[in-house]
């Protein structure tokens, strides 16, 4: 084939022109790669408009009380909205599976509930955040006297020939059969197969002498050390892990805001403060009265223990210096006055400054959302009058939410609780006991049953269940003090 010696103007025009098309075509689809690539950059560096985080409801990840939402790692993420200052939007979720599908969806930008850091979860995960070190660690009781000597644990080889109480199919039971074969020795297990019992119960009968020990996730033991001091939880007896929230490898500058943010926040007094209120204020119950089984009253003649902030004026004929608004307020509910007292002395020992750990306030031991929606300030809260009038109007409302409670008794039970801990925790148990076959009307054996079901993941991620975690037997014991210390006091004033 012979070639033409020369193209024609007509036909050069033609190849150059189909020459730049191709260069303009590749120059734009360069440049539109190059842009939807910097595009990608940019949102992946960017920081959402509004942080949508996802958490499992927890002892320590989230719960609410009273009314509030509280849990050390929420805390930790409004610190965190702060600094940043964008919204916060908080979903909770019953398992881990369902928080990472809505974190690599892009539904959610972030989970609070700390997640272990393997090499397999990092392949899909971006962890980011506060980094915590948990392990396993032994419940004992502490070291008071040299006849405890013998029962004290120092290390894990005092393991050997102890027995130990573990819930069955639990981890802890299987760190134990390895740590058998490491110290090759015998350590006995004392399995417990209820469904109604959890790692908290078994501190909780650790701290009472119950058992002598039992071993717990440390963080959860940390917590528990808070409300039972005569704990001891220094014995390791499992290798930490490494656990940390973790969002969506397309959301790389919130996990770089996080990671800076974490960085620095040890040295912050907000974080100390935060650290300080979960696990370290004391919460302990242990110094309470042990209350008597109520309802029934105290008999003719028997005089019960008063704590020391009453025994100045029971001498007097009267239970504090409050009894007068006391007395005014109960008019308004038709309930004992000295029921009122009993709230109060549980509450604050009769002292109208104080202000407790979850942040309760004055003689009655008022939230600050509470106070707001009856018209007092945080500063107002503090003044007597105004804590019982205000304790008063939230019994009276909390009180018609279960008018179908017929008799008093029980409902003053459930009422109690529900000012403990606030109403949506006793409208969820009654919907347990109505679904695991608990009375939904009596509080002894019932609701009470219920309620304490509520420190179990089974049954706080129920479906039924919609204000999430609760320490259910704290509430339950609170019920049992008021109205042991309530039946002392008529005693004393009839």
């Amino acid at each position: 084939m012979r070639l033409p010696k020369q193209l024609s103007p007509t036909t050069l025009f033609v190849v150059a022109g189909l020459l730049l098309a191709l260069f303009v075509g590749f120059t734009l689809s360069h440049r539109r790669r190059t842009e939807r690539i910097q595009a990608e950059q940019e949102a992946r560096m960017r920081l959402p408009d509004t942080l949508r985080v996802v958490t499992l409801s927890g002892a320590t990840t989230f719960f609410v009380y009273r009314d509030e939402p509280m849990g050390y790692q929420y805390e930790l993420l409004r610190l965190f909205a702060e600094k940043v200052r964008r919204p916060l939007k908080l979903y909770v979720v019953h398992d881990m599976t369902e928080a990472k599908r809505l974190i690599l969806s892009g539904e959610m930008n972030l989970c609070i509930t700390p997640y272990a850091v393997t090499q397999s979860s990092r392949s899909e995960l971006r962890f980011t955040g506060p980094e915590e070190l948990s392990g396993l660690t032994l419940v004992q009781r502490r070291l008071i006297n040299k006849e405890d000597t013998a029962r004290y644990v120092r290390d894990v080889t005092g393991l050997l020939g102890k027995t130990i109480t573990l819930l069955s199919g639990s981890r802890e039971e299987k760190r134990v059969e390895r740590l058998e074969q490491q110290l090759g020795g015998k350590i006995y297990l004392r399995l417990i197969t209820a469904d109604t019992l959890d790692s908290e119960d078994l501190i909780d009968q650790v701290a009472s002498g119950s058992i002598d020990y039992t071993i717990a996730d440390q963080e959860l033991a940390r917590l528990a050390k808070t409300y039972y001091p005569s704990i001891d939880i220094s014995v390791e007896v499992g290798f930490q892990q490494s656990l940390r929230w973790f969002t969506s490898p397309d959301h790389e500058g919130l996990a770089l805001a996080l990671d800076k943010w974490a960085e620095d926040i040890p040295s912050q007094p907000s974080f100390k403060n935060i650290y300080r209120k979960y696990f370290e204020l004391n919460k302990s119950e242990e110094d309470e009265v042990k209350p008597t089984p109520s309802p029934r009253p105290v008999q003719s003649g028997h005089s019960p223990t008063i704590g020391r902030g009453e025994r100045t004026y029971i001498h007097e004929g009267g239970l504090s210096p409050f009894d007068a608004i006391f007395k005014k307020e109960a008019q308004r509910i038709n309930w004992p006055w000295q029921l009122l007292a009993a709230i109060a002395y549980q509450e604050s020992n009769f002292k109208p400054h104080v202000i407790g750990w979850s942040g309760a306030r004055g003689l009655m031991g008022i939230m600050p959302r509470t106070g707001h929606i009856f018209g007092a300030s945080k500063d107002e809260l503090l003044d007597p009058n105004v804590s019982v009038r205000v304790a008063v109007d939230c019994i009276r409302a909390t009180e018609k939410l279960f008018t179908s409670i017929p008799e008093l008794e029980d409902r003053i039970a459930v009422t109690l609780a529900a000012y403990n801990a606030g109403p949506a925790h006793l409208q969820d148990a009654i919907r347990l006991a109505a679904k695991y076959g608990y009375s939904t009307t009596k509080w002894s054996g019932g609701i009470e049953e219920a309620l304490r079901l509520k420190s179990e993941a089974k049954y706080y991620n129920d479906p039924v269940c919609r204000a999430g975690y609760l320490r259910g037997k704290g509430v339950t014991r609170y019920v049992d003090q008021v109205l042991s210390r309530y039946h002392g006091y008529l005693a004393h004033t009839q």
